[in-house]
């Protein structure tokens, strides 16, 4: 199981947003999905953050006006990539290592510029590789 790769593991695709989407727009994308998070994309479907379940939360406790607020203003934008060709032992060691939920599987644009995301890889997805061995 754990020399199973991001790209086995996971279906690619992901459900995504941009960072002027409304917490409200954002909410109710993640609820219609049964989600805990959207991958924030640019205008050229380019990696720009993640936002969480928690992130809304935080929003909706701290603002009595969270819905409108932007995803811009609660998303994380430090986060944690892998290569699709990366191993769920390398995914597992990430999410503990750094207190996270999920990790971001990208593609490196060979220009230089900003990664494009193709999968998200959740602890839920490793926990369920690991009920199957």
């Amino acid at each position: 199981m754990k020399r199973l790769s991001v790209l086995h593991a996971k279906r690619l695709g992901i459900y995504s947003c941009r960072a002027g989407d409304s917490l409200k727009a954002a909410a109710r994308l993640m609820q219609s999905h049964n989600i805990s998070a959207l991958v924030v994309v640019d205008a050229q479907e380019r990696l720009d953050g993640v936002i969480s379940r928690t992130d809304l939360v935080r929003a909706g406790y701290e603002s009595p006006e969270w819905e409108r607020h932007t995803v811009a203003d609660y998303m994380a934008t430090d986060v944690v990539t892998v290569a699709p060709d990366d191993t769920l032992e390398r995914v597992m060691a990430l999410l503990l290592q750094n207190h996270i939920h999920r990790v971001v599987a990208v593609e490196q644009d060979p220009a230089g510029g900003k990664p494009r995301p193709v999968a998200v890889l959740s602890a839920a997805d490793v926990v369920y590789h690991m009920a199957r061995e």
